[in-house]
């Protein structure tokens, strides 16, 4: 530790409570300071510090102790310095963390006290802000909300509400009558909000909000029709998409089972051959390459870090290592005969076999029972102009999700695949083929800030038999200032997301200690 000793000579010193300056010492008493450390040294400024008794009579302070400026402040126990440091560490991770990285700089500080510090830090002054950005976070999900105010203008936080109702926010808007416009997502409460704190501010619904509203509406409308995704996937086809986008579907070739043979125990089900028959293989080569150089078993041993009875082993006969490999007990053993009668009978069905197995007293899964005859099931042309080659794979029905994101996403990044199964969808569904074509239209009336489409596109919705579509206009139409808004400026709430990000992050380095008072002040003076 290193320690400064100063005293204070300056008089006269000015009573704080009155102004007056007083000559009459009363009494001195050595105050110490923690400051900022030297190097890896915690450091202490140590100073006499005198007591002055003020000679105003009517002065409620009888006496009073001079400060230094710059240094002092009553009942401080850091320097300026130092109280800096300790606060910016207190915005930036609060208690426990700050404590940490406090005491890895040498300085020594409990977590309550840069709790003490980050209460203590002023408000920051009022800003007049023309657009502002709302937005709501979650202080426990599910439980408690917050409400953030961003200046979209400045790009800075301007306040933090308790809870998502209209009522903090239109009581903020009425003192500042300066807001222009008002950028929000679909929340009712924020749009009552903001129309009584502000009627004269402009609403902006988000894009990426109504974008996600689409979304959920054509979900919807997707389920409902997914029927018509599975007719159109029954018939395993072959389709391809030619140069100029059609779709070219082709009939997949004939197929047969493969003459049963029953496995030696070397290959896998895929056809390759078995890790510890190759690895088997591996060792002995190795090991008789080494006997013919003249080597010695204990110098292999030591050469390839093998046991002396493996290398023993390994010095013998391949064949008889491959037999104790591949020959191991299963629990299929004492089924194969009848396993191989029933597949030889036609019986092709890997649930039935697997069935009739266990009325014999089989505990296997139907994993055991797939997986040997899995090599049997492979498919082969049997046309003579085409040679020999693997079938199509079995077309597998598409989750809603899915297809969703293939109607959403623009056409120019879709994979050919997913282009020619989203275009099978459509021809084989009116309905689904409509509601592509709204979201076309959609994307193309935000991109392109279309707001005056927008009107034609709705009754174009309402014209068609789509009842999520239909829920979504009526929503849409309820709040159509913000939505046409939406499509005629460039305003939007991704900033605010961005804050809300950054909110979620301050909450949890809190600790259990995020309780609003605190957080509002780390997330208003956070750089």
């Amino acid at each position: 530790m290193v320690t400064f000793r100063t005293s204070c000579r300056t008089l006269p010193a000015r009573c704080p409570g009155c102004a007056m300056p007083s000559w009459r010492v009363h009494g001195r008493y050595l105050r110490c300071l923690a400051d900022a450390p030297l190097g890896a040294a915690p450091v202490v400024i140590e100073f006499l510090v005198r007591r002055f008794k003020c000679l105003n009579s009517r002065c409620p302070a009888v006496t009073f102790a001079e400060q230094i400026q710059g240094l002092t402040s009553p009942h401080a126990r850091y320097t300026p310095l130092l109280r800096a440091v300790l606060t910016s560490i207190a915005l930036t991770l609060a208690g426990r963390p700050g404590a940490r990285l406090a005491g890895a700089l040498s300085i020594s500080v409990a977590k309550d006290t840069l709790l003490h510090l980050l209460r203590a830090v002023p408000e920051p002054p009022p800003a007049q802000v023309r657009v502002l950005g709302v937005d709501d976070f979650a202080l426990r999900k599910g439980d408690s909300y917050a409400t953030i105010l961003v200046d979209l203008e400045a790009r800075r936080p301007l306040d933090v509400l308790p809870g998502r109702d209209a009522a903090p926010l239109a009581d903020w808007l009425r003192s500042h009558p300066e807001v222009e416009i008002t950028c929000r997502d679909r929340a009712g409460a924020y749009a009552e909000g903001a129309r009584t704190g502000a009627p004269q501010a402009k609403q902006i619904a988000d894009r990426w909000h109504l974008w996600r509203n689409l979304a959920e509406a054509l979900e919807k409308t997707v389920g409902a029709h997914h029927g018509c995704i599975r007719a159109a996937f029954a018939t395993p086809l072959v389709t391809e998409v030619d140069a100029a986008g059609d779709v070219v579907t082709e009939e997949p070739p004939i197929a047969e089972s493969i003459p049963f043979v029953p496995p030696d125990g070397t290959l896998d089900f895929a056809g390759r051959p078995r890790r510890l028959v190759a690895r088997t293989t591996e060792r002995y080569e190795a090991v008789q390459q080494r006997l013919a150089e003249g080597k010695t078993l204990a110098a292999i041993r030591r050469e390839l870090r093998l046991d002396h009875s493996t290398v023993r082993r390994f010095a013998r006969s391949l064949d008889e290592l491959l037999v104790k490999a591949t020959n191991r007990a299963t629990l299929l053993d004492d089924f194969k005969p009848y396993l191989h009668q029933r597949w030889t009978e036609g019986c092709h069905s890997i649930p039935q076999l697997h069935r009739e197995l266990r009325e014999q007293g089989f505990t296997g899964g139907i994993q055991c029972v797939r997986r040997y005859f899995r090599p049997f099931k492979k498919p082969h042309s049997t046309l003579l102009k085409d040679p020999p080659g693997p079938p199509p794979a079995p077309r597998s029905t598409p989750k809603p999700r899915r297809v969703v994101r293939w109607m959403m996403t623009n056409p120019e990044h879709l994979a050919q695949t997913d282009a020619a199964e989203l275009k099978e969808i459509r021809t084989g569904c009116p309905e689904l083929d409509a509601a592509a074509r709204h979201v076309r239209d959609f994307a193309t009336m935000m991109r392109d800030h279309r707001s005056d489409l927008l009107p034609a596109w709705l009754d174009r919705i309402l014209a068609d038999d789509l009842p999520a579509l239909h829920s979504l206009v009526n929503g849409l139409r309820r709040d159509i200032d913000a939505v046409t808004a939406a499509f005629s400026t460039s305003w939007s709430s991704g900033q605010v997301e961005g804050h809300v990000t950054r909110v979620k992050l301050l909450k949890r380095m809190g600790f259990g200690r995020a309780n609003l008072d605190l957080l509002r002040r780390r997330v208003l003076h956070s750089p």
